[in-house]
């Protein structure tokens, strides 16, 4: 059975040639071990280590439930993502999926949603990094950097250079090639993960039930809103899809790595945050933009322990810049691959990675990373991961009704029940986000149709093969 061809805009990319492309000559480089790492540095990092401070505000000690709530919605989506990333091996994540799916004006739609995506969310996290180095270089040397140079415009200060320079330093690490960031991102994931397995001992020898009394102090809408910003330490899951052109067995290792690392990443948030909640009351957490080693110095137990929180921190959070960077470039190659974007990005350097997109990108990135304040760029993140997954959930049941015949080395179960539960959940938490997140959201989105007016549709290789 042949893919159907729709005509002008909804014109998909047949599933086959998605299916068995070469990506440009990316070198197949990663197993599953290193995705499941790519997928673990993408999502332990500010989301933990920073947000947590600015969520348990509306949730209270509920904090936990906020996690669990926020995991579930992922579980759905990422047994989607599974199956279409061992259906279609190839680098672009949703962008991929949705072309050879929905057809060619999603693909851009969620293509253009997927680079603010990753954009903001390298700017955020690197924010959050500059926090955590002011935290340990004040605790260990007495020395403050000056507000001027350590904080954007709107938090005290005019520019944020540790963040900016945090970008650029993984940005020159990813253009080097895929197989030394893969190594330099595993050694980062076992440490973070080991600083987190500490926090949460620290946590079990000095906890206080008490703590947990007012358990959820503005009931299930704190819980909800809450979640709905917690949502932003589970992104990066699905960077690991966007590895799909250079893994080299990916119809099996994809949909292991995927899943595998929303389970490891949803253990220790909720052990983390029961630890948090255990040694510090919730309203002495709530602001912190350094809640873990906030919580473990309230506790009394020691000023080490919170600077060894704080250098753990710095680990964590640079393996997230690296891996949503590395996610954000592949995608970008994608379209420049198709046609949507310039080919000037698609040309890839001497030892095979694409440095041109990573350097432009990391750029812009660094530059959002030092004017911008982080609960402006979370937010924003949220929507538009909550979109992709929106279309990925749908894309799965399109998917099965267009190409019941294709192979499919991973299946989700109860189809079209759990993608639809995965899509609703994803829908519901939007609700939950400020009006001003959607009028940012939808600028965004008018800007890219603007663009794919311009020159995506006129230069794209499906609807002008010749």
């Amino acid at each position: 059975m042949a893919t159907a061809r729709l005509p002008g805009l909804f014109a998909p990319k047949p599933v086959d040639a998605r299916a068995h492309e070469s990506d440009g000559g990316l070198r197949r480089a990663v197993g599953a071990l290193d995705l499941t790492a790519l997928g673990v540095g993408a999502v332990i990092g500010t989301g933990i280590f920073v947000v947590i401070g600015q969520a348990i505000g509306d949730s209270g000690p509920a904090i936990v439930l906020s996690f669990a709530l926020a995991g579930l919605t992922c579980l759905f989506s990422a047994l989607s993502y599974a199956e279409l990333a061992s259906t279609m091996p190839v680098s672009g994540s949703a962008y991929a999926y949705v072309y050879a799916t929905m057809g060619e004006l999603p693909a851009w739609i969620i293509g253009w949603d997927l680079i603010i995506e990753y954009g903001i969310s390298v700017a955020a996290v690197a924010v959050g990094w500059g926090a955590y180095l002011q935290d340990l270089l004040a605790s260990l040397t007495g020395l403050e950097l000056p507000d001027a140079i350590a904080g954007p415009p709107g938090d005290g200060g005019a520019v944020n250079l540790p963040a900016a320079l945090l970008v650029a330093a993984i940005g020159a690490l990813l253009v080097v090639g895929v197989r030394e960031s893969a190594r330099a991102n595993t050694v980062m994931v076992v440490l973070k993960i080991a600083v987190l397995l500490f926090f949460v001992a620290v946590g079990a020898s000095a906890f206080q039930a008490s703590h947990f009394d007012d358990f959820a102090p503005n009931g299930f809408a704190g819980i909800a809103n809450a979640g709905a910003l917690i949502f932003f330490a589970y992104i990066g899951f699905d960077a690991i899809s966007t590895a799909g052109g250079e893994a080299r067995r990916p119809g099996r290792d994809l949909p292991i790595a995927i899943i595998g690392a929303l389970a490891i990443a949803t253990l220790l948030y909720v052990g983390v945050a029961l630890a948090a909640v255990g040694l510090a009351p919730a309203d002495e957490l709530a602001g912190s933009d350094a809640p873990l080693t906030d919580a473990i110095r309230a506790a009394g137990v020691g000023a080490w322990a919170g600077d060894l929180l704080s250098a753990g921190a710095l680990v964590a959070i640079s393996s997230v810049v690296l891996t949503i960077l590395f996610g954000q470039t592949r995608i970008v190659f994608a379209m420049a691959r198709d046609g949507l974007m310039p080919g000037w990005f698609a040309r890839l350097s001497g030892r095979r990675t694409p440095a041109r997109i990573t350097i432009v990108f990391a750029a812009v990135i660094a530059l959002l990373a030092a004017l911008i304040p982080l609960s402006e760029l979370a937010e924003l993140v949220n929507i538009g991961t909550l979109f992709a997954f929106v279309l990925v959930n749908v894309g799965v049941v399109w998917l099965r009704h267009a190409r019941p015949d294709l192979p499919r080395r991973f299946r989700v179960p109860l189809v079209p029940i759990v993608p639809g539960i995965g899509a609703a959940l994803c829908i519901y938490l939007m609700t939950k986000l400020s009006a001003e997140t959607w009028w940012r959201f939808a600028v965004w989105l008018a800007l890219g149709l603007a663009l794919y007016a311009a020159y995506g549709r006129r230069h794209s290789r499906v609807r002008n093969p010749g």
